[in-house]
């Protein structure tokens, strides 16, 4: 069964690995992928990037808000990924500020069947502010599947990581799939 997987992209390192590191291998498993950037990421990608994406997805790339006339031009989505996120985005997020289209969708998933999967790209100073224990505490009491740890992303301090650190995109791959298996069709 195609299954639709709501991908949200945010501006944080390794957003335009996203293509080649989530999109492409949830597509040869046999699912859809509906992108939407974040309005920051969004210049990130040329238009060619956005028209190379929609093709491959077959369907558009959204960063924007419909209007009111206009239907939804992506599917229902069985699962919502937010790979790489920002601690702005994680923030927000968790505190219901769902100010823009990619938040907006991510944030009316929380409490219904749909899962949620989220990859803070963060480093250990962002950790260490006092509101992100209770945030991340919010969104995993949302049901919210954290893809974090020591053994998927170990913390650096602020610009002392390694420059060319590729994102866990098995990890987060992997947390798409199990949260899939474990949500009923809709």
């Amino acid at each position: 069964m195609t299954r639709t997987v709501g991908l949200v992209v945010c501006a944080a390192g390794g957003a335009l690995e996203a293509t080649g590191g989530l999109v492409a291998p949830l597509v040869a498993a046999g699912h859809r992928v509906a992108v939407t950037l974040t309005p920051t990421a969004a210049p990130w990608f040329s238009p060619s990037d956005l028209d190379s994406l929609a093709r491959f997805t077959g369907l558009p790339v959204r960063w924007q808000p419909r209007l009111p006339h206009e239907r939804s031009p992506h599917p229902r989505i069985d699962c919502y990924v937010v790979a790489p996120a920002t601690a702005h985005i994680v923030a927000k997020l968790a505190t219901g500020a769902a100010d823009t289209q990619a938040l907006t969708q991510v944030s009316e998933a929380l409490g219904t069947a749909t899962p949620v999967v989220v990859f803070p790209r963060v480093n250990a100073a962002h950790t260490r502010h006092p509101a992100w224990e209770e945030n991340t505490a919010r969104l995993r009491r949302a049901g919210v599947r954290l893809v974090e740890g020591p053994e998927v992303w170990p913390l650096h301090e602020p610009r002392q990581g390694p420059p060319t650190r590729s994102l866990p995109w098995s990890h987060i791959l992997a947390a798409v799939e199990d949260a899939l298996r474990a949500a009923p069709a809709l």
